[in-house]
């Protein structure tokens, strides 16, 4: 088989994804949307996700432009394509999240009117628009990369130069992603907060509940970070995987046993983008495994789904790693074959999965970590933080020594190119992984609806159960972006050096040892920056819920309605609404609609488009004026650093929030401590809860993601400047 042959395959792998977003997404379209006041509640969610989408765009447009510019000045000759790659790779990553955060607002509805009926439809309905955003996003990273391979393949001759050159497409998804990550965790964080806080603490209603004015803003707040910002996470990291294992596959070219493999040569290069291709097609087939009975677990038909396509991918990825590699090479005194390819392989996809039930462990209900933090409720809010501060410093023990371990396992057996191929093989089912993900927000998003509707109770119940899944699934998500960033960070990395050598064949050039003095500092600066950037992004969601806090206080004194809404609400608290008089009912239908939603979307996205801009600039600037200043050494020492610390700290942040979270949900389900005691919602145990749910909010959904993407993209835009270094 040539190599354009194989290329073709690729991009036909890219189109099925694309075809069967398009599918899914119009069968999703066509599902009933409900009752009047339902679809009104969705069409508010829709606009103001719409509207964030627009205002965040509004921005990247200029950012990208000025990069285009930058690049554009910085290169020469053929190397300026790298511009044409940089701008469709934000395109494509801009896309990306438009395509999910579309079906998610449409889907939601749709998803409470099916859980009227039947938990298996509100099932099919919900995980239908996840898959929208999971093959949308691989569709659209394996297209890209390889028309771009086939493109500038025929333009410019040099194999090493058309991959440094589609590097820039890597730049580009990084740098959208990273804005969509730290504006969308804003976003939902400030409305979140401000939800939680007056909602539920001060005024004792559910952050749901339609006389909440935070309550659309919370919902849009779902889609804007776990489905846009979640997309756009692992579609940069999906495809920095692919383009970091392509660098280092083209230093076997000039090898013998690649001169007749049938590929040009290019089989090592090929590889990665052919398993992403085998990703897309079975992502696709595992999707219809996804089924649940009445009365069934939606979490073992999700695993069904993903674990039985990551099996059949398994094999697949075995024939062809053999049938695409020589039988035996060697580079640089370490043997490679294609058994230790496949190897390095399995251990990414394992590494990946263990850490997401680590994750699980340490974040899930009834978890003996969870139910700790629970217990220290008891006694107020002081001990509730301390011990989920404990809960998240102690999570991160365990993944670390994976990921150590998956490093050293795959360089033994494959070297650098072995390491770079198990995040390859991580995320080579990210298709049906983002799939999984993204039904979360959905369901979360179908159960406030449910809610804001004032559906009968079994409605909520059944979205409730759907929602519950999701909240384990997005923390198993969490786990496997922040390993597979580990992995793709050290992928990048290798890559640059990779990049740097070439590029400067004629300098002496040694290696980076952390004994020298601008080493060491760079590496210090390095771990600094996760802290920066987790404060200014906690920061901005400080500002942010402040500014929401004090318009949902405004609203509910100075609107007459409300107050009396919230009134009669105290005044009949413990009963059924048919039991209160009729003119409390009166007082309390009344209310309906009188809350001001759009004002507190407007606060969100106002205050998330101003705050993002400052740590994005942060995460592109600190590496560029590294390198010139300080040379390919410091460079080095700086990602070193900034790879270490931000792992950490991301697990960090990631499960101390989800812990928290958990913890909240298990009082408000009804905690017995085992003394003739029980923790329910509105009690003091309670109260301190949410206290540290918020603490942990803008951990887990703001800067704890957020830090996957700035270890990644600056050893991206490492890799994108090597070239151009002293």
């Amino acid at each position: 088989m040539s190599k354009e042959v194989m290329i073709f395959m690729c991009i036909g792998a890219g189109v099925l994804g694309l075809l069967y977003t398009f599918w899914k997404s119009s069968w999703v379209s066509r599902q009933d949307v409900g009752s009047e006041k339902m679809k009104k509640i969705s069409e508010h969610i829709a606009e103001g996700a719409m509207a964030f989408l627009r205002a965040e765009y509004r921005i990247l447009i200029i950012f990208v432009a000025s990069v285009a510019i930058l690049l554009f000045a910085a290169n020469s000759g053929s190397d300026r394509f790298i511009v044409l790659s940089f701008v469709i790779g934000a395109f494509c990553s801009a896309l990306a999240g438009f395509i999910g955060m579309k079906v998610a607002t449409k889907a939601n509805v749709r998803t409470t009117n099916a859980a009227r009926t039947s938990l298996g439809r509100a099932l099919e309905i919900a995980f239908a628009g996840g898959s929208v955003m999971g093959l949308g996003v691989v569709g659209l990273g394996v297209l890209g990369l390889s028309v771009l391979f086939y493109v500038y393949s025929g333009i410019v001759s040099n194999v090493t130069s058309v991959i440094s050159i589609i590097t820039g497409f890597s730049f580009g998804a990084s740098s959208i992603a990273l804005f969509a990550r730290v504006g969308g965790g804003i976003y939902t964080k400030a409305a979140d907060v401000g939800a939680d806080l007056v909602g539920k603490v001060e005024a004792g209603i559910p952050e749901d509940h339609p006389l909440n004015p935070a309550t659309i803003a919370d919902n849009v707040g779902d889609n804007v970070g776990d489905v846009a910002g979640m997309g756009a996470d692992l579609f940069e990291s999906y495809v920095g995987s692919i383009i970091g294992t392509m660098v280092l596959g083209a230093a076997f070219l000039e090898l013998a046993p690649f001169q007749n493999d049938g590929f040009g040569g290019l089989s090592a290069v090929l590889l990665p983008l052919f398993l992403a291709s085998m990703g897309i097609v079975t992502s696709i087939v595992g999707t219809f495994f996804v089924k649940v009975k009445e009365g069934g677990n939606p979490h073992h038909a999700l695993n069904i789904g993903e674990f039985g396509s990551a099996l059949v991918l398994l094999v697949a990825t075995y024939f062809a790693v053999s049938w695409m590699l020589p039988a035996q090479w060697s580079y640089h005194g370490i043997d490679y074959s294609p058994n230790g390819v496949f190897f390095s392989i399995i251990i990414g996809l394992v590494a990946g999965l263990a850490i997401g039930k680590i994750t699980e462990y340490y974040t899930g209900t009834h978890t003996r970590p969870v139910t700790s933090i629970v217990r220290q409720s008891v006694t107020g809010s002081a001990t509730n933080i301390i011990a989920g501060l404990g809960v998240g410093m102690i999570s991160t023990a365990i993944p670390i020594v994976i990921i150590a371990v998956a490093i050293l396992g795959a360089y033994y057996l494959s070297g650098l190119y072995g390491v770079a191929i198990a995040a390859v093989g991580m995320l080579s089912n990210t298709g049906i992984q983002l799939a999984v993900d993204a039904y979360g927000p959905i369901s979360d998003n179908a159960g406030g609806i449910a809610e804001m509707s004032e559906l009968p109770k079994e409605v909520r119940q059944r979205t409730d159960k759907l929602d519950a899944v999701g909240n384990t699934t997005a923390a198993i998500g969490k786990g496997f972006a922040i390993g597979s960033a580990a992995l793709t960070a050290l992928a990048l990395f290798a890559a640059f050096l990779t990049a740097y050598q070439a590029s400067h064949a004629g300098a002496k050039i040694s290696g980076i040892s952390i004994t020298e003095p601008q080493v060491m500092a760079a590496l210090f600066i390095g771990g600094m920056l996760p802290f920066l950037f987790s404060a200014l992004s906690m920061q901005a969601v400080g500002r942010a819920a402040m500014a929401m806090i004090e318009e949902v206080r405004r609203q509910f004194k100075t609107i007459p309605e409300l107050r009396a809404a919230l009134d009669v609400m105290t005044k009949n608290e413990g009963k059924e609404f048919a039991d209160w008089s009729k003119k409390d009912q009166e007082v309390f239908e009344a209310a309906d609609g009188k809350a001001e939603y759009g004002k507190c979307v407007a606060i969100s996205t106002t205050s998330s488009i101003k705050e993002m801009v400052l740590p994005g600039l942060v995460a592109v600037i600190v590496p560029v004026l590294m390198g010139f200043l300080g040379g390919y050494q410091m460079l080095g020492g700086l990602l070193a650093g900034v790879t270490v610390a931000g792992v950490l700290m991301a697990l960090f942040q990631s499960n101390a929030g989800g812990a928290w979270d958990n913890a909240k949900k298990m009082i408000e389900e009804g905690f017995d401590l085992g003394n003739g005691e029980k923790l329910v919602k509105g009690s003091d145990a309670h109260k301190a809860a949410v206290v540290g749910d918020t603490v942990g909010d803008p951990f887990k959904d703001t800067s704890g993601p957020s830090l996957n993407i700035l270890i990644k993209l600056m050893s991206v835009v490492a890799l994108v400047i090597a070239p151009l270094l002293p």
